[in-house]
């Protein structure tokens, strides 16, 4: 694994303000907990939002849990900041803690 991985997913996560790590694509996920994560973020009527497919960089994944010290995928960033996976995200969505994180990046009907 090179530092090239790390300064991408570092460009990708700070230049954008919510990036999705996911098996699969936004509209077509490979697995249950990344389909969790893309629905989570569409309720909350977040449109503008960076899905990256793991399955496109072999270096991608080993990148990742090296650069959030976090073993699993899927891997949520929101404006620079490590948030979690579908479990965290499922609870801070239930709470509402995720609606207030994300504030300015629902679409205006919410």
């Amino acid at each position: 694994m090179t530092t090239d991985i790390q300064q991408r997913i570092h460009e990708q996560v700070t230049n954008n303000d919510v990036v999705l790590y996911i098996k699969g694509t936004a509209k077509f996920p490979q697995c249950g907990y990344s389909a969790n994560v893309v629905r989570i973020l569409n309720a909350l009527g977040v449109q503008n939002f960076l899905a990256v497919n793991v399955f496109d960089d072999p270096e991608m994944v080993p990148g990742l849990v090296k650069y959030a010290s976090w073993p699993t995928l899927p891997q949520c960033y929101i404006r620079g900041e490590f948030v979690g996976g579908s479990d965290i995200m499922t609870e801070m969505y239930q709470s509402g803690e995720l609606k207030q994180l994300l504030a300015g990046q629902v679409s205006a009907g919410e």
